[in-house]
């Protein structure tokens, strides 16, 4: 662990445009705590950890993210409403105008990195125009020694001013706030939005365009762990789906929890420093590892607390976004340093609300790359206004928000990691089980753990006609027994006790699936198309 005492350097910032600032550099977690309190932006939760409100905005607003287009990006980033294009010159305008409103201002600056592994370390300086903003960038991103600051260089800087309010007719935004990236000047310009999310995703974004275009390497929203052979596994998941619970086990090192990198030496490691986790209906029971990591050096966000500081983790009044960031020494039982070897198993989340898919199943490779650039999960009835039966929802590579490549192209590089590598695919259905939401229930917990399980231990690795079965509609691998689970439970047709009811419900699916992914065809290999299920004929 670093030493938490402020820094005695001092820096400039006038090679940024910021003038004549009170600059406070480095500040520990104690010093950026106790700052936030006496401005009166945050208040100390009965935990110890810091509770702030970041106003307006409590998640990402990814209408209002937009990538420079200019040589670096032009042909190589994948334009559309993902990924918005941004002129360069009205970058350099409004990065103007940022680095005014931030002049005579009293700001926080943080030099960090991101990315565990030496070889593809990236330095970060962070101007943060709140103490709680710069807090978040020590918990999320890695922390130097001391020692490395006197010769520290920083590659990218995120200029971050929640303050600041966009002109939209003179700016080019969208409205008031933007987060913007520039390849060729290696900035994040934030403003206008005091979610502390835009900071780390800025800069994971840059490392999702980077990696993959410069350094042969790919990234992945996931989390990932090692067992005690040394045997790395990796989950990939939407929200709601499971990935930081399943993640979290006891009887694993966790490397990470949302980024990581897979090189061409075969190893996979975090790009974060901390963990940033959703923490609506929180509890100790149900998640230990995260409830006990809230303490001094947290931060809790849009949470709801009674008078003495006690969390109504239940409470969504303020946001269903609340969230809690706490650097990654505040878990026991983690890989140091942040690294896995030996990638063995990688494991695809869904919450399937139609209780269509099985609870787990092998995938090919083409099935794998198919159902990566799909990244399925379903909405259900009554998480927001308007839906009121299960909707499916995809988010191609678990996390298209972040990508700014095209999805085939991040496929095409897990495939080849997969099959040099020799690892095994698996679908993990975490939602509806007996029927769809409202008719079954959700699949029990201690049956997807004893499945994850029965996979990494090998348990599940004899693939013949008399351990498994194929899924007539979506072809997936089902195992027709799993040590732990009832073996009426592995069908997700069986549960159903309506073959009708569930084979129209599975092709409605399917064709949900070739609908949205008719926009990739056209770059997908015969490979992946294979990897498709069933129209009804």
């Amino acid at each position: 662990m670093v030493d938490h005492t402020q820094a005695s350097k001092s820096i400039s910032l006038d090679q940024y445009g910021i003038k004549n600032a009170k600059v406070n550099y480095q500040l520990s977690p104690d010093a950026l705590h106790q700052k936030t309190i006496e401005l009166g932006q945050g208040v100390e939760a009965s935990s110890g950890a810091l509770a702030i409100n970041t106003g307006e905005f409590t998640g990402r607003s990814p209408k209002d993210r937009f990538i420079v287009k200019d040589d670096i990006t032009k042909d190589r980033v994948w334009w559309g409403n993902i990924n918005i294009p941004f002129e360069s010159d009205k970058f350099d305008q409004l990065y103007k105008k940022v680095t005014d409103y931030l002049s005579e201002k009293e700001v926080f600056v943080r030099d960090s990195y991101a990315c565990a592994d030496p070889n593809y370390r990236l330095n970060i300086r962070v101007i943060n125009e709140y103490p709680w903003s710069n807090m978040f960038a020590y918990n999320m991103f890695l922390r130097p020694e001391d020692s490395e600051l006197d010769n520290f260089t920083p590659e990218w800087t995120v200029v971050n001013a929640p303050g600041f309010m966009a002109d939209p007719e003179v700016d080019g935004t969208r409205q008031h706030n933007f987060a913007i990236l520039d390849f060729t000047r290696k900035v994040a310009l934030i403003g206008g939005t005091g979610y502390t999310g835009e900071i780390k995703k800025g800069i994971f974004s840059a490392l999702n365009f980077v990696l993959p275009v410069f350094k042969d390497t790919l990234p992945m929203h996931c989390s990932a762990n090692v067992g005690e052979n040394d045997d790395t596994a990796i989950f990939f998941g939407l929200s709601g789906t499971g990935k930081t619970t399943l993640s979290a086990d006891p009887n694993r090192r966790l490397i990470g929890d949302d980024e990581h990198g897979w090189t061409k030496e075969n190893t996979v490691f975090n790009f974060e420093g901390g963990c940033y986790a959703k923490a609506i209906d929180l509890s100790e029971e149900s998640e230990p590892e995260i409830y006990r990591a809230i303490k001094k050096g947290a931060i809790l966000e849009n949470v709801v607390m009674d008078d003495n500081g006690v969390v109504d983790f239940s409470d969504t009044s303020i946001t269903q976004n609340t969230r809690v960031s706490y650097p990654i020494y505040h878990i026991d039982n983690i890989q140091k340093p942040s690294i896995g070897r030996n990638p063995k198993n990688i494991f695809f989340l869904t919450a399937d609300a139609f209780g269509v898919l099985p609870p787990i199943s092998k995938l090919t490779p083409g099935q794998a790359a198919y159902h990566f650039i799909s990244g399925y999960t379903a909405k259900v009835a009554g998480t927001e206004a308007g839906i009121d039966e299960p909707l499916p929802s995809f988010s191609a590579c678990f996390g298209a928000p972040f990508m700014p490549l095209h999805p085939t192209k991040y496929a095409e590089m897990l495939s080849a990691k997969m099959k040099e590598a020799g690892v095994n695919v698996w679908l993990i259905n975490t939602g509806w089980t007996g029927g769809p939401y409202g008719v079954g229930s959700r699949i029990k917990l201690k049956y997807t753990r004893a499945m994850i399980t029965a996979a990494l231990n090998g348990d599940l690795d004899k693939v013949t006609p008399e351990t498994y079965r194929t899924h007539s509609v979506f072809g997936l691998l089902q195992p027709r027994q799993c040590p732990g689970v009832p073996d009426e439970v592995l069908s997700s047709r069986k549960t159903w006790n309506d073959d009708e009811g569930y084979y129209k419900a599975a092709y409605k699916l399917s064709e949900s699936f070739r609908e949205n992914f008719k926009k990739f065809e056209e770059f997908a290999n015969d490979e992946i198309l294979a990897g498709a299920p069933n129209l009804k004929s």
